[in-house]
């Protein structure tokens, strides 16, 4: 099996879990088109790749749990058929053998509020926040961040975070179309408003857990929509603040691996702190009869992401 850094050779150690991933499925019932970047998409096809994932993963018959990395729906979208769609969507996932757990994309905000999200996808917190974690086995912590707890989408336009979100893309994009990177220059192309930022409050939360993790010595993953490593994205794909965030992280050395969605061609880095960073390639710009999910298995010493077809395998050694 090809992977990153050469060839994996059997193991003499099963995985301690292995959980399945799969990132922007975008369905929608309408004909296939294209990005702003002019990459063709699967709108009806992406649908198929779900099917496919949950059969594989159920077939597997040890997959524990599986993550989707946001962007249920796209933005496409007819808006009187948006919750129809994710109902449709979420009812492929409700087919696999184990739970599924949800995190928001902007093409989720595009469709629906982010309260009625939250309910939608059984996100397993105690109040309408979309950040939470969890811990599968004792030997690690899994972090799911709201990449868009700071963002001009899914809150009321009368919110006071859209108001100070859109006072942040003001300053940092001068363009009319905040949607629109022009002129801005390297990774200050993330100021658009497809993207997002973990709020402050979220921030705290984020450190107390990794705390938490060190303390018991747990190994930890951290999953979230946007991208924290210019090495992992194309800089307009990033998080608005990624560095706040991985200033936190590198106050301790138990997180071992972000993955991520949104860039949608996918990619793999390690920073310069030796946390790797794997993006995930998306459903929705699978060919007819092609994939892209996988799973991924833990390991005491390592991660090994197991591709379908359009996933690259990556093995992420601790």
């Amino acid at each position: 099996m090809a992977v990153a850094n050469g060839v994996v050779g059997a193991s003499a150690k099963e995985p301690l879990l292995s959980f399945g991933v799969i990132a922007d499925v975008q369905y929608a019932d309408i004909p296939d088109g294209c990005s702003f970047l002019g990459v063709p998409r699967y709108y009806r096809h992406s649908i198929s790749v779900l099917q496919r994932a949950v059969s594989r993963w159920n077939k597997h018959g040890n997959i524990k749990f599986s993550i989707n990395f946001g962007d249920i729906v796209d933005g496409y979208c007819p808006k009187d058929k948006s919750l129809w769609v994710v109902q449709k969507v979420l009812d492929e996932f409700d087919k696999f053998d184990g739970p599924t757990y949800h995190m928001f994309g902007n093409h989720c905000l595009y469709n629906l509020p982010r309260s009625k999200l939250v309910s939608l996808l059984k996100m397993p917190t105690d109040s309408d926040r979309a950040y939470y974690d969890f811990s599968p086995c004792p030997e690690l912590r899994i972090v799911v961040l709201d990449a868009y707890d700071f963002s001009c989408l899914g809150w009321p336009h009368d919110h006071p975070v859209t108001a100070a979100a859109t006072k942040v893309l003001d300053e940092k994009n001068p363009n009319t179309d905040k949607n629109s990177p022009d002129g801005l220059v390297g990774v200050n192309r993330r100021f658009v408003k497809f993207n997002g930022a973990v709020g402050k409050e979220q921030l705290s939360w984020l450190n107390d857990v990794l705390q938490d993790a060190s303390a018991l010595h747990q190994n930890v993953i951290i999953c979230s929509h946007l991208p924290m490593d210019p090495g992992a994205s194309s800089p307009a794909a990033l998080m608005w603040n990624y560095d706040e965030v991985m200033d936190i992280v590198r106050r301790y050395s138990c997180v071992k691996a972000c993955f991520a969605g949104h860039d949608h061609k996918g990619s793999h880095s390690v920073d310069s702190h030796g946390v790797h960073h794997r993006t995930l390639e998306a459903a929705l710009e699978c060919p007819p009869g092609t994939s892209a999910f996988g799973h991924v298995e833990v390991y005491p010493d390592r991660l090994l992401l197991v591709g379908s077809d359009r996933m690259a395998d990556t093995e992420i050694p601790f």
